[in-house]
């Protein structure tokens, strides 16, 4: 009589650890599945984002050619514009981007509910 309790409690511990295996499986493909399309989400933006860029430089270009009369001194302002932009994104990169990146990772796996 005590050994057929045993074993159903035996039997019970095993399906609990298989079920707690399963849903830490399927909180993981979960978890998986957002970051995956957040990535994904972000490469799509940036690749849009680049090519808006590429044709507002140009734009940017040819206004600035009507205004000084010179094609490589235009060239040469926008250059100047992007190398700015960029030393302001790289001073600021904890800020802008380092910081999102980790609040929203931990937010998203160890954001319980």
């Amino acid at each position: 009589m005590i050994e057929n309790k045993y074993t159903d409690l035996w039997e019970e511990l095993k399906k609990f650890f298989s079920l707690q295996v399963d849903y830490v499986k399927l909180t993981a493909v979960e978890k998986l599945v957002v970051l995956l399309s957040a990535i994904a989400l972000v490469a799509v933006l940036l690749i849009l984002g680049a090519c808006v860029l590429f044709y507002l430089s140009f734009a940017i270009v040819y206004l600035l050619v009507d205004a000084i009369g010179c094609v490589w001194g235009a060239y040469l302002i926008v250059s100047g514009i992007f190398v700015v932009l960029s030393l302001i994104v790289f001073a600021m990169r904890k800020t802008l981007i380092l910081d999102p990146v980790a609040k929203f990772l931990t937010k998203l796996f160890f954001n319980h509910k």
